[in-house]
């Protein structure tokens, strides 16, 4: 965690607080996953820091369903083996680092989840030792999925990459240190 350079992610309320901080240094990445709201199934949308760039790597759609399809010339399209498929190789930067979403009820259940196996657990625990008591309150437990949703359900958020340009990993999520 003591990159040279570091990010973070952070989901920020309307008003700009953040409701959720997690250690995001380059190479790091994560899913951002929802419930359809007809079909009920989970869709994915998995980013990566790259160099600092929010960068949109690849989505999975289980089902052409409404506001489901893939766009031609953005990424190739493989199937999952169980009847939906990943689109990968979007590769496409988000500009500014940021987007807004409007954070579905529970039953959408928007919520970060890992996208390389127990990662986010791992940056959140180590952001825990590190910190000790400089820990903001919107670093969450190192337990996924980290339900966005459940802190923000039918309200305007905004998903943020943050640089934290020379800091430490640690100097990132507690400035305090």
């Amino acid at each position: 965690m003591a990159d040279a350079q570091s990010g973070k992610l952070v989901i920020k309320d309307s008003e700009g607080q953040a409701l959720i901080t997690l250690p995001m240094p380059p190479g790091s990445g994560w899913c951002m996953a929802w419930n359809h709201s007809v079909k009920g199934f989970e869709v994915l949308d998995c980013y990566r820091n790259v160099a600092g760039q929010m960068v949109l790597e690849r989505s999975h759609l289980p089902d052409f369903a409404a506001g489901l399809d893939h766009i031609f010339e953005r990424g190739r399209q493989l199937s999952d083996g169980h009847g939906g498929y990943w689109i990968e190789d979007i590769d496409e930067p988000v500009p500014g680092n940021h987007y807004r979403l409007r954070a579905g009820s529970m039953k959408v259940d928007h919520r970060l989840v890992n996208r390389d196996r127990g990662r986010l657990e791992t940056l959140i625990r180590q952001a825990r030792e590190d910190c000790a008591d400089a820990l903001p309150a919107s670093v969450p437990e190192a337990v996924t999925p980290i339900s966005i949703s459940a802190l923000a359900a039918n309200q305007r958020v905004s998903v943020n990459l943050e640089d934290c340009e020379e800091e430490t990993s640690t100097q990132c999520i507690c400035p305090q240190q």
